[in-house]
């Protein structure tokens, strides 16, 4: 041991790595939603957006009526956006990631429950229910938190089963753009981009609808998605755009 260099215990040397880390983590969970939200303004403030199909969206906004606005994980970012300034809710994890976004989304008016399909996954659906009862408009990512990506899960069916809300599919596409290296591959519009909004056909869901029901309705919600999906990739990006998303 070099002369002069005080000797310190592993378990003391432990709990200081553990601290710095903690600090870290708390700085990244404050900084983040502040830096997250400053770049989405200045994407809202740049980029140049179209909508295509959303007639019959914005017809139930003009007339009050409250809708489950169903996107791809990878389409996340602009949705604050899509949501034209209605009231917004939407479920994020209960990892520190989901603690980000929900806090950045905070800034821009939208509440958020906490849970997913693997952790209080219950509690976030009943909480999405009580924000409906409250006068939200909900949002849900039904390929979400962990994927398989373009692949929905049937919560959405359920959630519309038990709200009486129609489901209304929404997606986007830039024409400048990049893709994070993450499961779902996040599509991140860059500032004066053209992004282009699809919607598709609204879905309505039977109250009494069974397990059948269900099951062809989330695989119909799915094929919407990935259609719009497609489309909208080929009209922003038609020489980059790849083959339907499985």
């Amino acid at each position: 041991m070099p002369s002069g260099s005080p000797h310190v215990p592993a378990g003391q040397a432990a709990t200081r790595a553990h601290r710095r880390r903690h600090r870290w983590q708390a700085f990244l969970t404050a900084a983040a939603p502040v830096l997250i939200s400053m770049a989405l303004r200045l994407l809202a403030l740049t980029v140049r957006v179209r909508y295509v199909g959303a007639e019959d969206l914005f017809a139930r906004w003009a007339r009050g009526e409250q809708v489950i606005l169903a996107f791809w994980h990878n389409r996340v970012v602009m949705m604050p956006i899509a949501g034209r300034g209605q009231r917004l809710c939407i479920m994020n994890s209960q990892s520190r990631d989901g603690e980000i976004a929900t806090r950045a989304l905070a800034r821009w008016g939208i509440r958020s429950v906490r849970g997913s399909a693997t952790r209080g996954g219950a509690g976030g659906f009943l909480q999405l229910v009580r924000a409906f009862r409250d006068g939200y408009q909900l949002a849900v990512v039904p390929d979400g938190p962990r994927g398989p990506r373009y692949v929905a899960k049937p919560g959405v069916i359920h959630l519309a089963r038990a709200t009486g809300a129609v489901i209304v599919p929404v997606t986007y596409a830039a024409a400048w753009e990049r893709r994070l290296g993450t499961w779902d591959r996040l599509l991140v519009p860059l500032p004066f981009a053209r992004v282009e909004f699809r919607i598709a056909d609204s879905l309505a869901v039977p109250r009494d609808a069974n397990d059948e029901q269900v099951e062809a309705l989330r695989s119909e919600l799915e094929a919407r998605l990935n259609a719009i999906t497609v489309a909208a990739d080929q009209a922003m990006r038609p020489a980059a755009a790849g083959p339907a998303p499985r």
